[in-house]
């Protein structure tokens, strides 16, 4: 890099990068200078105050400059360094034993990823790392397909992954005396059924047969990771509003059969795509087993987010299945206001979205070959089992507009979710019921992408 390595890094950044103002540009320079020093310095406390300052800084940038100092960290000074790699490839090649393993992954590594560790030691600083990724993903999706801000991405989640693993994580209950800092977050993040007051919140957390459980990590201690709100009732519910309804009779918590999980909120979208979901659900089951061991049912009544917008591809696309002609011609009744309030118009779609909804968790797949729907894709992942498609379980805008209105149980049965597990994650199996199968109207397709029946009722 010749005599002056930082002055020749920063003259080689994007011109993209360059801000107008010749006062921004130095502060913008003089950060990514103290990045690249931060990674080179050995002292500790001059480290933790360098990273404090870097954070403030970059706290104190407009999202456009925040965006650029995160293309800076593509490569360059911040990517594995290359002359190390080649070397410590070559010697692996002579000699593939332990030590030099361990060379070629520590020359692998990008030096990003140091960064980001140092920028850790600062006070406050894994927060502050959480809303530097939320700026990367905001990046990422303003950019389009076009994006290369992956490979910092990936940075992140790697080392997020190990941070944030379940062996750090601390379940709380929430109820209705815990703090009101944390009942206000509570009421923010949660992401599938709107709480629309105390009062709703309230109702959900006070009553005996009503139960609210979050992951909490050490260095965020008043920050909900992730949230369940679960009912516990006496049968599996076939529609939302029953269950959310205000004034609602409660069921004795001791004669209580089913668990019903009827909302998971990931609370922060820093840390999207680390998983911790499926924890949640299994030590929540455990709680609730030996709080009450008369529930012998524990199952979602889940949305299904992405239906009504694959329908709309589906049926424009090149290839519409699974819908015939007279299916096309009649989710032409979609396009009209409030369909679902026509008693006509649903008699004629009811059929056909069945069968579709059907197609849509059992069949369809996306370009990786998952499921397409997401929220199936996190409880099928996680081992449940395809139990119930309810018609008309969700007619709030929100249900009809993303779903038609369907919700989904998905069960999870104790003895067979790792069973059901390994047929997903290997081979892409859905374990289902027979009742639902049934709802499509050609079962080929299922010998093709392999769902397996049970029958076993819901």
């Amino acid at each position: 890099m010749g005599p002056n390595p930082i002055r020749a890094f920063l003259s080689a950044l994007p011109a993209a990068m360059t801000p107008p103002a010749a006062r921004q540009r130095v502060s913008m320079g003089e950060l990514l200078r103290d990045c690249v020093a931060l990674i080179s310095g050995r002292g500790a406390a001059s480290g933790v105050a360098m990273a404090t300052s870097i954070i403030e800084r970059y706290s104190q940038l407009d999202p456009l400059a925040r965006g650029r100092i995160l293309e800076a960290l593509r490569a360059g000074r911040f990517g594995a360094d290359r002359k190390r790699l080649e070397d410590a490839i070559a010697r692996y090649r002579d000699n593939p034993d332990a030590s030099n393993t361990l060379a070629l992954h520590k020359a692998a590594e990008p030096r990003r990823q140091e960064l980001i560790r140092r920028l850790n030691l600062a006070p406050g600083g894994t927060a502050a790392l959480v809303r530097m990724r939320e700026d990367l993903i905001r990046a990422m999706a303003d950019r389009g397909r076009d994006s290369d801000l992956g490979v910092v991405d990936a940075d992140f989640v790697h080392l997020f992954s190990s941070w944030f693993n379940r062996g750090f994580l601390v379940l709380k209950r929430i109820d209705w005396t815990t703090p009101a800092h944390i009942l206000e977050k509570i009421i923010r993040y949660e992401a599938v059924h709107q709480i629309e007051s105390w009062e709703d919140l309230r109702a959900r957390l006070e009553p005996a047969d009503r139960r609210c459980f979050a992951f909490f990590h050490p260095t965020l201690a008043d920050e909900p990771l992730i949230f369940v709100e679960v009912a516990l009732q006496g049968e599996i519910p076939d529609a939302i509003a029953p269950v959310l309804a205000m004034g609602r009779p409660a069921t004795d918590p001791a004669r209580a059969t089913t668990a019903v999980f009827y909302s998971i909120s990931n609370c922060q979208l820093g840390l999207r795509g680390v998983s911790f979901g499926s924890f949640l659900i299994k030590q929540v089951v455990e709680e609730l087993k030996r709080e009450c061991p008369s529930l012998d049912n524990f199952v979602t009544l889940s949305p299904v987010p992405g239906f009504l917008a694959w329908v709309g591809r589906t049926r424009t696309g090149r290839n519409p299945a699974p819908f015939t002609p007279a299916d096309l011609d009649a989710l032409k009744l979609l396009d009209v206001p409030d369909w679902h309030r026509d008693n006509v118009a649903c008699k004629a779609l009811k059929p056909v979205l069945q069968n579709a909804v059907a197609y849509y968790l059992l069949v369809a797949r996306g370009r990786d070959g998952s499921a397409v729907d997401p929220v199936a894709r996190f409880h099928l992942g996680n081992g449940a089992r395809l139990a119930r498609v309810n018609w008309m379980a969700d007619v709030s805008p929100k249900g009809i507009a993303q779903a038609a209105g369907f919700m989904v149980n998905y069960h999870y049965v104790p003895g067979e979710i790792e069973r059901n597990h390994e047929a997903f994650a290997n081979q892409g199996e859905v374990a289902t019921v027979h009742a639902v199968k049934r709802l499509l109207r050609d079962p080929g397709p299922l010998s093709r992408r392999q769902a397996r029946g049970t029958a076993q009722a819901a």
